[in-house]
């Protein structure tokens, strides 16, 4: 288990690092000139040249990769120009309502999935079956943008129910917090949602066809038992697999979500930055989320121990 553990950790450092690459590629390959955009229209060329200096442009772009990539190794990200902060300060400062959302999109989506994919497994070839499934192709078709601004117009707008824009946080109260975190979080989650019921629905009908499900119902087992005890204990890693992709996929794609509703979160704080050319942040951000992803899928990994003890994450 702990040379799993060392092994997994280790795969995580060219992950990082062609991450690194691609994004400081990409940041510095752009046209503009980032101290130019910063500074804005009316800006001397002295001014220019003494914030690229600064800001360390004026050196090759090798250097620059080590030194930004130096300085992430300590927990640096850089410096803000246009927040005047901390890279991992304004990262954290917008984190909250980010993992806010994502968190509560996706125990809706398993809360909602997992039983209607059980109750199309149960019920294969009906009308129940062919409805759920209808119903998650369409939520695997529709955007989520597009389903976000259907969820402002009808409950926000025409119905009133529910707030369509901001934010509030815990201290202001639970219901007033998941007031404003339902609908990003339906819209954001929804497409997961029809993604788990599927798998669940397939990993959960190829469990019930084995030999073992057959001879436990000949000799009188109960359907309950049968379903919840063996079947979807054993059918679970790959669901288990999908909803760890899910949640890494949730924080991922909170940028569009967070737009629309007015989260100050951090999909709305690499828009803006984006806007500014502010590339530190830029940098910061996608490498911080994609650190975020890779441990979410290794704390999916040391979970396939528990949920099957079968599983020897130390061994081949």
């Amino acid at each position: 288990m702990k040379m799993y553990l060392v092994n997994r950790l280790l795969s995580l450092i060219p992950v990082l690092f062609i991450v690194s690459v691609v994004i400081f590629s990409i940041v510095h390959i752009t046209p503009g000139d980032p101290a130019a955009v910063l500074l804005g229209d009316e800006a001397t060329e002295e001014q220019i040249q003494a914030l690229r200096a600064e800001m360390g442009l004026d050196q090759p772009l090798i250097s620059q990769y080590f030194n930004w990539v130096g300085k992430a190794l300590q927990g640096d990200l850089g410096i803000s120009y246009f927040m005047k902060m901390p890279v991992m300060s304004a990262i954290m400062s917008h984190f909250t309502p980010t993992i806010s959302v994502a968190v509560f999109a996706g125990l809706l989506s398993v809360l909602f999935s997992l039983p209607l994919g059980i109750l199309a497994a149960i019920h294969r070839g009906t009308a129940t079956d062919q409805t759920v499934m209808g119903i998650s192709l369409l939520g695997m078709c529709l955007p989520s943008f597009l389903l976000a601004l259907f969820l402002v117009l009808l409950v926000g707008v025409q119905l009133q129910w529910l707030p369509v824009a901001g934010y509030q946080p815990l201290s202001a109260g639970l219901w007033q917090h998941l007031k404003y975190l339902i609908l990003p979080s339906v819209a954001l989650g929804a497409m997961h949602t029809a993604l788990i019921a599927r798998m669940s629905r397939s990993s959960l009908l190829e469990v019930l066809n084995m030999n073992y499900i057959k001879t436990a119902r000949s000799k009188g087992v109960k359907e309950r038992m049968v379903i919840y005890r063996h079947a979807l204990k054993n059918a679970f890693l790959p669901i288990l697999t999908v909803i760890g992709q899910t949640f890494g996929a949730l924080i991922a794609g909170a940028v569009v979500t967070e737009t629309i509703f007015n989260i100050p979160g951090i999909g709305q704080l690499i828009i803006n930055s984006v806007e500014r050319r502010d590339y530190s942040i830029i940098q910061g951000v996608v490498l911080f989320v994609t650190f975020l992803y890779v441990l979410i899928n290794l704390a999916v990994d040391l979970l396939y121990g528990v949920v099957d003890p079968r599983v020897r994450l130390g061994k081949k």
